[in-house]
């Protein structure tokens, strides 16, 4: 039995908890990982007990009379290690383990009293990991020398992102500094679409296990369709009449697909609510919002026993953050991944094991369609697969630097052998490597001194700043301030200025004045404002939800899900494009509606590909619209030339580097999704695009294989 593994004082915390029986996700950890020394990846759902999982068994196994950490706790996210730090420190009082958090927020006494006497658990990001490596290199080596276990919680959110290969390096580099036999992976996740890439992030595949729970939990999921109309409201007044009706006596989370549409809908929530007589609880919680104001939410939510509140939020409460039990959650519009979905809906239904209930919004035809397309796939059992990119340029440059910080200048060969034996790098080659280093050298950030390579004048003013800790740009944004206390942030933008009205945690206000010098903005309440203009792209759609929403529109079964006014609205939709007669099994068939001088080609393809099929019709210079939402393309060609088109494009996707160099100069924006990307010599710059943000390959498959149908009749949609 999985519960006598344990060590007493850890039984002891089981009992106390009153617990009748381990999860069966615990319950197979605690026998693999007291009986091995291999990685694991621990993958069950939302709210299964996955942090005891991992730490009810490493407790009991590690030795914590040994000098330093032990344990090291990684997190995507600071609330969720101040979240997380009150669930690990009352278990580790049972066998007085001393437990610190170490981020920009944390106590510094209680930091330095670990850098004092080390020892127990740290909780920690890969930010505050990277700041440590470069600004204190020793206290890596007095913490971390004999490290035995990493947990990282949410690791899914690190695969396939820039964040996620700069963790990976810092992992290498942990080993590096460790003189014990080096340290076991535990990785913990809700929602992974490829366990081979997961145990691939771990640094040794070999030996990275899976232990996977596949119970599930009965999800009630409804789709309500309210169609905006046309005079540029953000949220259809009907559909707010509607989520009002559903949420106002439940404790609800409302995701909408950006920060500004939930504010918008926090506020108009409570406007109605105000006018009928509801509860207040109306709440925004989003990146923008200040932390004490997001703290404050988090506490009402989890601590709230009995009224019910409503919280518009993004992805801040998509991951683990413990808010307690929700009634329902609500998604407005498509979300973007299914892996995204499944960690929303995981929120609610979280005690004792009632149903999820979901609630679906969609405001038009598209989001309709690919909401239903990502509900479908989700019951199928399909997550989005991420893979991390192979040839991170970028993140080698910044690694380069931070080495050459922590290690205050090495040999050029030193530094390239630590390049290559990490895990982030393995796939990129030696001479590639020392032409980075050459191109750091050339700019000055890194300077030749002796056999030394040292950080170069230009290179200290890059190092030294806050910002070199992440891989990640942030916007630059004003904090915004009423009678001394912060709001939150906004970016600037035109709408930002004196007596204007603006949206932000869940209320109104007015700007008194605008200080940009200070990034400060004055406000006082108001009663009727706009949504704060936040930036930020889109999410990337998978190829397969995109082929899903093409196979609802070729078969005639109506989804049971759907309310009255989404059937017609599939219906509708259906009905133009009935004349391309596809067949129930669409396969490599796309449709073309023509209409007069032009036509549209609805790919019903991933964003990758979609943004390389636009690029190519670029480099051609033929006039086209693109619509990502629809995944078409309208040209004004005729469809009996659209098979040399076709050809013509495919031939530039399998050579497309000069055009893309071209791009690069002429549209230096194009790598605004890579931080350190703009100091790389060109043709990394070009590789760097070709891998993250397009898909040529993808591309050039599609243009080969795809089988147009067309309906010389159809109206364009």
């Amino acid at each position: 039995m999985s519960y006598e593994l344990l060590a007493e004082p850890v039984r002891r915390y089981i009992r106390d908890q009153r617990w009748e029986s381990l999860r069966p996700i615990q319950a197979a950890a605690i026998q693999h990982i007291l009986a091995t020394d291999d990685n694991y990846l621990l993958a069950s759902r939302t709210a299964s007990g996955k942090t005891e999982a991992a730490f009810l068994p490493i407790l009991s196994k590690v030795d914590f009379r040994v000098a330093g950490v032990p344990v090291l706790y990684i997190s995507p996210l600071i609330a969720l290690i101040n979240d997380q730090f009150q669930r690990v420190e009352q278990l580790c009082r049972y066998l007085d383990v001393p437990v610190t958090k170490w981020h920009g927020e944390a106590s510094r006494t209680a930091k330095q009293k670990l850098l004092q006497q080390p020892a127990g658990i740290v909780l920690i990001t890969p930010e505050s990991l990277e700041a440590m490596f470069v600004n204190a290199p020793y206290q890596v080596k007095t913490l971390f020398a004999s490290l035995r276990y990493v947990v990282i919680d949410e690791i899914h959110s690190f695969l396939g992102t820039d964040r996620g290969i700069h963790l990976q390096s810092l992992l290498a580099r942990l080993r590096a500094v460790n003189t014990t036999s080096s340290f076991a992976v535990v990785g913990l996740s809700a929602t992974i679409g490829d366990y081979s890439e997961a145990k691939r992030f771990t640094g040794d595949e070999s030996r990275t296990k899976v232990l996977l729970d596949r119970t599930g939990k009965d999800i009630v999921a409804q789709f309500r369709y309210f169609p905006a109309n046309d005079t540029g409201g953000d949220v259809p007044l009907p559909l707010l009449k509607d989520l009002y009706k559903q949420t106002s006596t439940s404790k609800a989370l409302i995701f909408p697909n950006s920060r500004g549409l939930a504010e918008v809908i926090a506020v108009k929530l409570r406007q109605i609510a105000d006018r009928v007589g509801g509860h207040p609880y109306y709440f925004s919680h989003h990146s923008s919002v200040h932390k004490e104001v997001r703290e404050y939410v988090e506490h009402f939510a989890k601590n709230n026993q009995r009224q019910p509140f409503c919280i518009a939020c993004t992805s801040t409460l998509e991951l683990g953050i413990d808010i307690g039990s929700v009634d329902k959650v609500v998604q407005v519009d498509a979300a973007h991944s299914i892996a995204s979905l499944i960690q929303r809906v995981g929120r609610s239904g979280r005690r004792n094991d009632e149903q999820s209930q979901l609630l679906l919004y969609a405001t038009e035809p598209w989001s309709l369609l690919q909401s239903l397309a990502c509900w479908q796939l989700y019951q199928e059992g399909f997550v989005e697969p991420l893979r991390t990119a192979r040839l991170p340029y970028d993140l080698l440059l910044h690694q380069a630097l931070s080495i050459v910080k922590e290690r205050s200048g090495c040999s050029r060969a030193a530094l390239l052998m630590q390049l290559r034996q990490n895990a982030a790098f393995t796939e990129i080659p030696a001479a590639d490597a020392e032409a980075v280093v050459e191109e750091l050298l050339r700019i000055g950030w890194l300077e030749a001194l002796g056999g030394e390579l040292i950080i170069g004048v230009d290179g200290e003013f890059v190092v030294n700043s806050r910002n070199f800790y992440s891989v990640f740009k942030t916007e630059l944004a004003l904090k915004v301030v009423h009678a001394g206390q912060t709001v939150g942030e906004i970016p600037f933008s035109p709408q930002v200025q004196a007596d204007e009205n603006l949206l932000l945690a869940a209320r109104i206000w007015r700007i008194k004045y605008v200080d940009v010098p200070a990034k400060r903005v004055e406000v006082v309440p108001a009663h009727d404002g706009k949504k704060p203009m936040f930036f930020g792209g889109g999410g990337v759609v998978h190829p397969r939800i995109r082929e899903q929403m093409l196979q609802l529109l070729s078969t005639k079964a109506v989804p049971p899900e759907l309310d009255e006014a989404g059937r017609e609205a599939l219906r509708v939709l259906r009905q133009e494009f009935a004349g391309c007669g596809l067949p129930p099994e669409v396969g490599p068939m796309r449709p073309v509606l023509v209409q007069e001088d032009k036509l549209t080609l609805f790919t019903f393809n991933g964003t990758k590909i979609n943004r390389s099929l636009t690029f190519l019709l670029q480099c051609l210079d033929i006039e086209f619209v693109a619509d990502e939402r629809k995944s078409s393309l309208t040209l004004s060609v005729t469809p009996a030339l659209l098979n040399d088109l076709f050809e013509q494009l495919r031939l530039f996707a399998l050579d497309v580097d000069f055009h893309l160099q071209d791009a690069i100069a002429n549209n230096p924006g194009l790598l605004e999704f890579a931080k350190w990307g703009e100091a790389l010599p060109l043709q990394f710059q070009v590789a760097i695009l070709k891998e993250r943000y397009f898909d040529f390959g993808g591309a050039a498959e599609f243009l080969e294989k795809t089988e147009v149908v067309s309906s010389l009749n159809a109206s364009n949609s």
